[in-house]
């Protein structure tokens, strides 16, 4: 019987734990399963362009703790990849013969939400796809957690923790920008864990006024500093009712809500600054911002993510050896489980208004800048 062989890429933004998840597929399934394993530079663009490494003994030795991803990583997607001068084609064919070419029984593929799509439409056209839960943002839905999610908040706490000594020594206001587009989470775990008096997310619009309210008592009370946690999606009331209102005006047109909203809110450090310059000019407060950015994805993974990532890997192979595919391996509670593509792809993990951490930080006195309180 001949011997199995699957391919694996890494897709989307980088992120720690990548090395550690390809690893783990690869290992369990070289040395565990005897499968041959070839990776694929470059996501989906290596597919396309048949770019490989085969991931041998020496190939996968030393990268558990590496951050980043031996195998390279782009934001390409088969279904629209830039060409040259000739602007997007779809190059779906293309991967399918690629596929086909190196005999594999399976394609392992480690990313985010635009992963999870683009694997799907792969399995689409008749290919045995796996794929594996990646994201600082913690947003992949049908997943309890993502691998890459525990060094981004670690890092960024670390960051919050540094800035409290700074911000007593100056009376400052230090708002820190950290990453989250849609969601949450990031911010939220960050800023609570870090101590952030007030947090910002996505998931909650803020008031203006109720921000400026929590500074103004907090040095009321004889404190000398205040931090507060802003992810980069966050939005004011108005501007979350002027999306809103966008997003049903392009309901009712039939067109993209993407192109109808685009513009219509601003967008990380421009939105951060925004509030730090109005929350000096409200408070009399010195105000300064730091803006995390790429910094939350680089580095040593910490053990939670080399942990997680190397049980979702092996998950992966013990799933070709079943012969189940077409899925994505989540984690729910303390298991892994086989989640078919369907159902997580173009879906969004956000933060819910009754989430446990939510209700924890208020209770420890948190504001989310929401008057009256979201959910209330």
């Amino acid at each position: 019987m001949p011997r199995k062989a699957i391919g694996i890429l890494t897709s989307g933004g980088d992120c720690p734990g990548l090395n550690a998840a390809i690893r783990g597929v690869g290992r369990a399934a070289r040395d565990y399963f005897g499968m041959d394993v070839i990776g694929f530079q470059d996501g989906f663009r290596g597919l396309v362009e048949n770019r490989t490494v085969r991931l041998e003994g020496a190939a996968l030795s030393n990268i558990l703790t590496m951050g980043g991803t031996i195998l390279g990583t782009s934001r390409d997607k088969p279904h629209r990849m830039p060409i040259g001068s000739s602007g997007f084609m779809d190059m779906t064919e293309v991967a399918v013969d690629n596929y086909h070419r190196h005999h594999l029984d399976a394609l392992v593929c480690l990313g985010g939400g635009g992963t999870q799509k683009n694997a799907l439409r792969l399995k689409n056209r008749g290919l045995n796809i796996i794929t594996l839960p990646k994201t600082i943002d913690n947003d992949v839905a049908e997943t309890d957690i993502t691998f890459g999610f525990d060094t981004a908040m670690t890092i960024a706490a670390e960051a919050i923790d540094r800035l409290h000594s700074t911000a007593d020594s100056h009376h400052r206001v230090m708002l820190v920008e950290i990453m989250g587009h849609n969601a949450g989470w990031l911010t939220l775990g960050a800023g609570l864990s870090g101590g952030a008096d007030i947090i910002l997310i996505p998931e909650i619009p803020y008031r203006l006024d109720a921000v400026v309210e929590a500074l103004v008592q907090r040095s009321r009370k004889g404190k000398r500093f205040s931090i507060v946690a802003i992810a980069e999606g966050a939005m004011s009331f108005e501007e979350a009712e002027q999306l809103a209102a966008a997003s049903a005006a392009a309901d009712d047109k039939g067109k993209s809500k993407t192109a109808e909203t685009e513009g219509m809110t601003g967008y990380g450090r421009e939105v951060s600054l925004k509030l730090a310059l109005q929350l000096q000019e409200a408070t009399g407060l010195e105000a300064r911002l730091t803006a995390l950015g790429h910094l939350q994805r680089g580095g040593t993974p910490t053990p939670t993510d080399r942990l997680l990532a190397t049980r979702l890997g092996t998950a992966a192979a013990d799933l070709v050896q079943e012969g189940i595919f077409g899925v994505m391996v989540a984690v729910k509670g303390n298991h892994c489980e086989a989640v078919p593509l369907e159902k997580a792809a173009g879906k969004l993990r956000t933060v819910p208004l009754d989430h446990p951490w939510v209700r924890s930080a208020r209770m420890v006195g948190t504001s989310f800048g929401d008057w009256p309180p979201a959910g209330s």
